[in-house]
């Protein structure tokens, strides 16, 4: 059932016959005891976490996300001015619900503009309060509002393809990016992240590993800021990430649809067997295939 949604009078407590589990969408604890496993990995959710969860943890080997290969991406890229950009200067990226944008974070990001010159901040357009109390905190940190672009929504397709026109995709902590983050990095564009505690703050970190980048998963946000600034800083060492993703995309699991489904299914199955010995719910981890 939804989990993003106006959930009354659903009926989330009626159980399955081959029991319940939790996947996607909701990124927690439902707390509650008809849902008896929630589908994770060994990054987002660590076995140390279990006490906190009334679910039992099944981790599948790569990543717990799915992600679907054949999402379009329109073939034209559009200009930079289409898009609101400059024809010159480094592009950080956030395509993040402005929700995610904490006042500490935020700072990390003035301080990169600050310390790379001719850079803007190319963010997602959320409403038009959250822009412009983005624009006047940019202010009030000494930073020309102008330098803050915001993204108009678009059809999904058009909307991969300017992923093009930015540098680096900076992530948010401490609620990450998550189908956000591995659209960039479908479209071929590096995802920065800072690894958090909470199976929230640690997806961006589980993508980017089962997509053969873990140097771009930070410890710390001064960690964080710092390779931020040396990836805007050193052409080189950002364009070896960006044909190390390009050359990833076919080949690591993130974007392998089918291993993800035998895993699935090789947890399904594993849930019946658990559940016809009449035994109750009990973490376990998937065998790679």
């Amino acid at each position: 059932m939804p989990s993003r949604a106006h959930a009354l009078g659903t009926a989330c407590h009626v159980r399955c016959r081959g029991g319940a589990y939790g996947c996607l969408a909701y990124p927690g604890t439902t707390g509650a005891d008809f849902i008896d496993y929630v589908i994770a990995d060994e990054i987002v959710l660590p076995l140390d976490q279990q006490p906190f969860w009334s679910e039992k943890i099944v981790h599948l080997p790569d990543c717990y996300q799915v992600n679907d290969t054949k999402r379009p991406i329109a073939e034209r890229t559009p200009t930079r001015r289409e898009c609101g950009l400059p024809e010159r200067g480094f592009v950080f990226c956030s395509f993040n619900n402005t929700y995610k944008i904490t006042p500490p974070l935020f700072d990390i990001w003035i301080g990169l503009l600050h310390k790379v010159e001719g850079s803007v901040l190319w963010l997602f357009r959320d409403n038009a309060a959250a822009e412009r109390n983005l624009r006047q905190e940019a202010i009030a940190r000494g930073i020309d509002p102008s330098r803050l672009v915001f993204a108009d929504r678009l059809k999904l397709a058009e909307h991969l393809a300017r992923h093009r026109l930015a540098d680096l995709f900076l992530d948010t902590l401490p609620y990450n990016a998550h189908t956000t983050a591995s659209d960039a990095l479908w479209v071929g564009l590096p995802v920065l992240t800072c690894l958090g505690k909470a199976f929230a703050a640690r997806v961006a970190g589980s993508l980017l590993h089962a997509v053969g980048l873990p140097e771009l998963v930070t410890k710390s946000l001064d960690e964080y800021e710092a390779l931020a600034l040396k990836l805007a800083r050193e052409p080189l060492l950002l364009l070896s990430y960006r044909s190390r993703l390009a050359k990833n995309r076919s080949t690591a699991p993130l974007f392998n649809t089918e291993r993800f489904r035998q895993h699935l299914e090789r947890a399904y199955h594993t849930m019946l067997d658990i559940k016809r010995r009449g035994e109750p719910p009990q973490n376990f981890s998937v065998a790679r295939i």
